[in-house]
């Protein structure tokens, strides 16, 4: 085989990997957030568990005081009132769990929607929130989260694939945050432009850090925790699919902060 044949074949299984790398990403970093998002939906479900069988309890004794009633003629016991209204309460309890949940699956829907080909029109603060619910176990108890959403239309765009970038920016703020911090997420029109701004307080990026921050492979976190993919794939989801622009501004150890703008309409084919 000659040597020019050789390295074009080199080329082309390199090319592949890479192509077959970049396409399982997405589900490669929804799986690493999958053990948070267990923890989120099991702490209600026990709630719900532990108050059902309290109601179950609950409910024998209370069948069991009226059946008593009802066969002696008297009025039931006044305890019989206070099992119902703990009844109520735990009820209340598990309607607030049962939300959680549904919260937490609506996020992991609006993401996981992988396939999603067609380009259709989004709430930008749906997006956020939506990935918000999905990050929750990276920043919970010790990141506080802002928002600042701007009375804005609804933005032609491919759903899933902004949700990624908005998901990987929103994790590596709160991975950047070491302790407590901020994360702050607003929405604006600029330049007549869709503009998503995340800003963080965490470490920030040295100037090196900076100029290499879209390249494939790059990434300042530790080894297993990051993939050097995330902002290489959101840049060109914003730039070459959505036709828009993904800039950032960072100063090491005041934080971060980008800004993603899309049209409100995309390019008709």
């Amino acid at each position: 085989m000659e040597p020019a044949q050789r390295i074009a074949e080199l080329e082309t299984a390199l090319a592949t990997a890479e192509r077959q790398l970049i396409e399982s990403y997405p589900m490669a970093s929804l799986g690493r957030l999958l053990a948070g998002i267990v923890h989120e939906i099991n702490t209600p479900i026990g709630s719900i568990v532990s108050n059902n069988e309290v109601s179950a309890r609950s409910l024998e004794m209370v069948r069991a005081k009226l059946r008593e009633s009802a066969e002696t003629g008297t009025p039931p016991p006044p305890k019989v009132l206070d099992v119902l209204d703990t009844l109520v309460s735990l009820s209340a309890v598990d309607r607030m769990a049962c939300d959680r949940i549904l919260s937490v699956i609506r996020g992991l829907k609006t993401h996981s929607r992988l396939g999603e080909s067609d380009v259709r029109a989004a709430s930008l603060p749906e997006l956020i929130v939506g990935a918000l619910k999905l990050a929750c176990s990276e920043y919970k108890r010790r990141v506080k989260v802002e928002t600042d959403f701007a009375a804005l239309p609804d933005v032609e765009c491919y759903p899933s694939q902004l949700s990624q970038v908005l998901l990987n920016l929103i994790v590596n703020a709160a991975q950047a945050i070491e302790g407590e911090g901020v994360i702050r997420l607003s929405t604006r029109q600029a330049g007549g432009m869709a503009e998503i701004e995340i800003a963080d307080t965490g470490r920030g990026m040295t100037p090196e850090q900076q100029a290499k921050v879209f390249q494939q492979g790059f990434t300042t976190k530790p080894p297993g925790l990051g993939t050097g993919l995330g902002l290489s794939i959101s840049h060109d989801i914003v730039v070459n699919q959505h036709k828009g622009s993904i800039e950032f501004e960072s100063e090491p150890g005041k934080g971060t902060v980008f800004r993603i703008r899309v049209p409100f309409t995309q390019p008709k084919p």
